[in-house]
């Protein structure tokens, strides 16, 4: 197996989605190794703009040929918006995990970030796994 994307500017969860902040509004998807361990991704169920998330709690699922599995917010919030384009092209996330964010999120706490890994972290937690 390839060795697991984990770019410079992302945090992980240990239940493989990501968040990259730009500036008030953290971006959330799923890892390269998540996205992998899926197969072929073939529906995205994501909540509606103005929903609360809790960090660690179910946003929504992600289905695959293989398998459908919750999705899980690596932090908390106020979901701003989803990404719409996810529902007509989801393998979008198979090709490019890292731009195909599935959820936009405002009005996090910042320490709920420093409860996630790094991308070194993240990478040796995945390395355990494969």
């Amino acid at each position: 197996m390839a060795e697991t994307q984990a770019p410079a500017g992302y945090l992980f969860s240990e239940k493989h989605e990501w968040v990259k902040v730009e500036g008030d509004v953290a971006l959330i998807g799923i890892s390269d190794f998540a996205q992998s361990a899926l197969g072929d991704i073939v529906f995205v169920d994501l909540p509606k703009s103005g929903k609360t998330i809790k960090q660690f709690e179910t946003f929504g699922t992600i289905e695959s040929v293989k398998a459908a599995e919750d999705l899980y917010a690596p932090i908390g919030g106020e979901v701003v918006e989803s990404n719409a384009a996810l529902s007509k092209n989801p393998g979008d996330v198979n090709s490019k995990p890292f731009d195909a964010w599935m959820i936009k999120v405002k009005g996090f706490s910042p320490s709920e970030l420093e409860k996630l890994l790094s991308p070194e972290k993240y990478k040796a937690l995945v390395a355990g796994l494969e």
